[in-house]
């Protein structure tokens, strides 16, 4: 297969190419004479942290295996070809039910395995506060439990690859530790914990900081609090949501100078929820409002409850607010999760070796999404508009 597009890495010059595929690799690269029409090409979208899309839930009490396929083609639709199921926290026994759910999905179809490198478990070792807690059910809240990772670990056969947690539990540098030497990487979240708890986190082999700056009180100390200590980690990259909700311009402003596009993860956190016309919807103990400018919350207060908004609208609008070119926001979404995760060497670029996962799209300045015309996942085509 031949794949003709404007290389994303290359739109002050745009540089036209011409990648020629065989099976599920990238094998020449080839320039072009001529430009126009030609759409932009880039690297396969890959987020991290995906809890579900138009009613389908990874964390749902009845989620059945046809939804994996559900998301998974939704995610298509937005260039993302590679995400990790978010479950977040919930009973064991639904955890575990789920986490098999998405093993035998995953074993079952060749295409769900390359588009699944892992699964994030958001929670249940979250904060048990108010704000921090977000929108997780405070009864299902629970101090790290590490045989409790092992048999999440068994149901999913392996696949679990991040863990969300706070840090300010007692015994949270063990446990983090522990899941570390496990092959998990420990991600702060959903925290009330105080500096010496998140350094000492830091120190026991905590990696990254999940949707930094949410998940997080209302109110917090001004110049001592959570989201300061680990802004100021160099060893902690941060997962960020830009959809122009989660976080005010400024913020997003403030977290790139200050982590650097190195550090930087682009994150949807997109919800079942999500593409639902404006309302409340209850699920178990949680009341969820889809207001009228598409964000997600809890009625009657300023928390938030996932996203509404998948990596084509945020990257754009990350583009709007820190002027950076799209060649520069596409390894916040390609190369930086992927080094994050420990995949292989390539994914992220258009040279030759590297992974065809491969998305087309046009954009102008002032549209609030990618167009997206043709998703590629592992030299085939999974989408085309």
């Amino acid at each position: 297969m031949i794949v003709q597009g404007i290389s994303v890495f290359s739109t002050t010059t745009n540089k036209p190419v011409a990648l020629q595929l065989e099976g599920e690799r990238i094998v020449a690269v080839n320039p072009l004479e001529e430009s126009r029409d030609l759409p932009y090409i880039a690297p396969g979208f890959l987020d991290i942290q995906v809890n579900g899309y138009m009613d389908s839930d990874y964390s749902l009490e009845d989620f059945s295996g046809d939804q994996v396929a559900k998301i998974v083609s939704y995610l298509d639709r937005s260039g993302t070809t590679q995400h990790l199921p978010t479950i977040v926290t919930s009973p064991e026994d639904r955890i575990l039910r789920n986490l098999s759910t998405i093993a035998r999905a995953v074993e079952a179809d060749k295409d769900l395995e390359r588009g699944i490198p892992g699964i994030h478990i958001e929670g249940p070792y979250i904060s048990p506060e108010d704000g921090a807690r977000g929108a997780h059910d405070a009864s299902f809240v629970r101090p790290p439990d590490i045989e409790e990772v092992k048999r999440w670990q068994e149901a999913a056969g392996g696949r679990i690859r991040i863990i969300t947690l706070s840090p300010e539990w007692e015994g949270a540098p063990g446990f983090i530790e522990e899941i570390t030497a496990m092959g998990i990487i420990a991600s702060i979240g959903h925290t009330a914990a105080g500096g010496e708890q998140i350094r000492a986190a830091v120190e026991a082999g905590a990696r990254m900081s999940t949707h930094l700056g949410n998940g997080s009180h209302t109110m917090i100390p001004r110049l001592r609090n959570y989201i300061w200590e680990q802004l100021a980690e160099d060893r902690l990259p941060a997962g960020i949501i830009s959809d122009g909700f989660h976080l005010p311009d400024a913020v997003l402003k403030v977290f790139t100078r200050a982590k650097g596009l190195e550090r930087l993860i682009l994150v949807s956190d997109v919800a079942h929820l999500a593409g639902f016309k404006p309302g409340i919807y209850r699920r178990g103990n949680i009341e969820t409002q889809v207001f009228e400018d598409g964000h997600l919350g809890l009625p009657g207060t300023e928390i938030l409850a996932g996203a509404a908004h998948l990596l084509d609208w945020d990257i754009p609008h990350f583009a709007a607010v820190t002027g950076l070119t799209l060649g520069k926001i596409v390894p916040l979404v390609t190369t930086n999760p992927a080094h994050l995760l420990g995949l292989e060497p390539g994914y992220g670029s258009l040279d030759p070796g590297a992974p065809a996962n491969l998305v087309l799209f046009t954009h102008e300045p002032r549209q609030p999404r990618l167009q997206i015309l043709k998703t590629i996942r592992a030299g085939k085509v999974v989408y085309s508009g």
